[in-house]
């Protein structure tokens, strides 16, 4: 299979809808001084990578409505970066890194509402956002700024634009792309700490069935 992001994603490693009122917006969590790490999730505990969910059968027919969360990108353009290595080996990436031009729309991959808006060291601004049923969390990082009126708790309708492809935290300037993520909601409603699941034969299901 041919893989056009392969050598970007390399580098990367070592590296509206307007139906509710609109009200600003401030980060829920200050910016965090200091170096990069290697990880683009914010601090605290991280599931091990042996926790890792598959996508089961229950899982797919639940998400098999995501939409690519880049405006633009299709399928031969994702590449499947969940089981990289990061700090050396220790644990793996959980996510996966979707290239794109800085500026590039980042879309709302469900019906749902945003959780949070935040701003760290590691995952620049970022966002997360649910379901509707609340059974799993998308987190969306490296933001190069979010689209003006979002907030946290704003219902969302599948498409609707969060914010714009960048370079925010620590990820490596010259490679602008979004840092996804798709986790279970857990019991305790501690999103930041849900079970991580492989988006990316998801999204190649989505992209491919679009075609």
């Amino acid at each position: 299979m041919l893989r056009r992001t392969l050598p970007f994603i390399a580098l990367a490693a070592v590296a509206c809808s307007q139906r509710s009122p609109w009200r600003s917006i401030e980060p829920l969590a200050p910016l965090v001084p200091g170096g990069a790490a290697a990880s683009s999730r914010p601090s605290g505990p991280a599931p091990s990578p042996d926790d890792a969910a598959p996508p089961d059968a229950t899982t797919v027919a639940h998400l098999r409505g995501l939409l690519i969360p880049v405006g633009g990108v299709d399928s031969m353009r994702l590449d499947d970066s969940f089981d990289a290595p990061r700090d050396g080996g220790t644990r793996t990436h959980d996510a996966i890194d979707i290239m794109a031009p800085r500026g590039t729309p980042v879309l709302a991959v469900s019906d749902g509402r945003i959780l949070r808006l935040m701003k760290s060291s590691k995952g620049g601004l970022t966002l997360y956002a649910a379901d509707l049923e609340s059974q799993f969390v998308y987190y969306y990082a490296h933001l190069d700024r979010y689209q003006p009126k979002v907030y946290s708790g704003k219902p969302l309708m599948r498409g609707d634009t969060l914010g714009f492809v960048g370079t925010t935290g620590n990820a490596a300037k010259e490679l602008p792309h979004l840092h996804f993520q798709v986790m279970r909601m857990p019991a305790d409603g501690k999103y930041m700490n849900g079970t991580p699941i492989n988006p990316y034969p998801l999204l190649r299901k989505t992209a491919s069935s679009q075609r």
